[in-house]
């Protein structure tokens, strides 16, 4: 397949928000975010409840206008150009928004025609994509047939049939089974590899390390941390080093003489005995020298090493204060209106 760049600005920023800011009367849901989106790239958002993600993701879409703030998608101005803008995304919500009286065939034919895709092109599409979310054999049934993961694969499709140039997740796998869930990945990952920009809400910790390659973190309407995946686990904790004695009984023995050697930083090493591992906090490579060369000096026999990055819900909870939760949305998205005239 083709993707159809609509608007293509060589490499550039596909988004880029400066000051954006949205009150809900004492609300403050987005508070002078600034938010770069590279071209052709998945871009995680994450944050908690009612960090405003949604919010964000509304502002984007012309689905609401903030109160103060600019935003440039694909090139177009959000505030100046909404309906040049609508031609070239797409949006998938936390809640699928397809019209349960007409068949999976039907709704994204329509959608297709509302594009101004040609009665061919529209056919074409709505028929490759119903195979590609498996649901050919449902094509003819109504939506209001289809189960919950059925209709999330329709909301999907439907996103999609305009090949947008910049399309919008917003927690798009809530609720779906791990196969389909796997499905809507690979289809992300098809879509980006043909020159796609996604912008992706998200609480999975998974799925954030899947699909982005860089990630906005935001809390209480303010973006709190940026970066990589790998750049963000370094930021909050470094690296922890792995030991795997020879002789598990030692465990202890190997932890007091780091301790004793002042090696083992402010949190302490710690001795894992199910596993037979001890893990020592690592700020530095000289710091992991120091550790290798004291076992090696004192006796100990190692059977294997290596060093890890904290895990990424370690990451969130170390910079929101907050575990991740599953499938939570804004707190004020569902007094927001969720359509849009075209």
């Amino acid at each position: 397949m083709t993707r159809i760049d609509k608007n293509p600005s060589n490499g550039a920023n596909a988004v880029e928000v400066r000051g954006m800011v949205k009150h809900y009367g004492e609300t403050k849901a987005l508070d002078g975010v600034d938010l770069d989106v590279r071209e052709g790239t998945v871009h995680g958002v994450l944050g908690p409840n009612g960090a405003g993600k949604t919010t964000l993701v509304r502002v984007l879409s012309t689905l609401i206008q903030p109160d103060s703030g600019t935003a440039m998608v694909a090139g177009y101005n959000v505030l100046t150009q909404p309906r040049q803008l609508r031609r070239v995304i797409g949006l998938t919500g936390q809640y699928a928004s397809v019209d349960e009286k007409l068949s999976g065939w039907e709704n994204l034919y329509m959608i297709g025609r509302l594009l101004d895709l040609s009665r061919k092109e529209a056919r074409r599409r709505s028929d490759e994509l119903l195979e590609r979310f498996s649901l050919t054999e449902a094509a003819k049934k109504a939506a209001m047939t289809y189960s919950g993961g059925m209709r999330r694969r329709l909301d999907l499709a439907a996103s999609m049939i305009g090949q947008p140039s910049v399309l919008y997740l917003d927690e798009p796998t809530t609720g779906l089974d791990p196969r389909t869930r796997n499905e809507v990945w690979d289809e992300v990952k098809r879509m980006v590899a043909e020159g796609a920009t996604v912008l992706l809400t998200t609480q999975y910790m998974e799925e954030a390390e899947q699909l982005a390659g860089e990630l906005t973190v935001i809390d209480k309407g303010k973006v709190i941390a940026n970066g990589g995946v790998n750049a963000l686990k370094a930021k909050v904790g470094g690296r922890t080093l792995q030991i795997q004695p020879s002789d598990p009984s030692q465990l202890t023995a190997m932890a007091i003489a780091i301790n004793d050697a002042g090696l083992d930083g402010l949190a302490g090493s710690q001795a894992v005995p199910d596993d037979g591992l001890l893990n020592v906090p690592i700020l530095s490579d000289e710091q992991l020298t120091a550790v290798v060369g004291l076992l090696g000096a004192r006796g100990f026999g190692i059977t294997n090493i290596g060093t890890h990055l904290p895990s990424l819900d370690e990451v969130f909870l170390a910079i929101t204060g907050e575990k991740p939760a599953d499938a939570a949305e804004d707190i004020v998205s569902d007094a927001i209106p969720q359509e849009v005239s075209v």
